[in-house]
């Protein structure tokens, strides 16, 4: 069991039937009335986020979110299947589980797959990902405005703005959180 008054980022409990996780809270002590805590909640099945607040002797079961490094293989129709490198056993992800950063994911990446009592409501790529600059616009000698910006088309097929200096055949860093270019690889 948690309290309200115990909430912390990344906390996940259950409420209500379902499965929530602090993305921001605060706690508020008005010099009149009693103290509350003020919370930004994710649902972590839906995804959908929403603000609530709570009394700070609230309690709620705390739910054990599990993570599982596994390697992506292969997508097909709408599944993207995922490797357990241990069982060796294919899982099969359904698209709408998959967030937008997952453009950056190459086959064979190991992500994060989370899942809730046995259902998987999430996968999270790498934060940090190489991949080839597969098309681009050359860069021109004296084109060096300050932090000037071209758009660049990437191995798994996702679009981002880099520096001019970039060329086709290039291995770039990604911070797959952003989706922005962090450095040449």
């Amino acid at each position: 069991m948690i309290t309200a008054g115990d909430f912390r980022n990344g906390v996940t409990f259950e409420m209500e039937g379902n499965v929530y996780q602090i993305i921001e809270f605060q706690h508020v002590k008005p010099g009149k009335g009693a103290a509350f805590v003020r919370t930004k909640i994710r649902n972590v099945i839906a995804g959908s986020v929403v603000e609530k607040t709570f009394n700070p002797s609230d309690k709620f079961p705390t739910a054990f979110v599990e993570r599982k490094d596994m390697e992506f293989s292969y997508s097909d129709d709408g599944l993207y299947y995922f490797m357990d490198p241990e069982s060796y056993e294919l899982v099969p992800v359904n698209a709408s589980e998959l967030g937008d950063n997952f453009k950056f994911v190459k086959e064979n990446m190991v992500c994060k797959i989370l899942s809730y009592k046995g259902k998987i409501f999430g996968v999270e790529p790498p934060t940090f990902v190489e991949l080839q600059i597969t098309e681009t616009d050359p860069g021109f000698k004296g084109d060096t405005a300050t932090n000037a910006l071209k758009p660049a088309k990437l191995e798994t097929g996702a679009e981002i703005r880099v520096p001019l200096f970039i060329n086709e055949g290039d291995m770039i860093r990604i911070d797959t959180r952003t989706g922005e270019y962090m450095e040449r690889a």
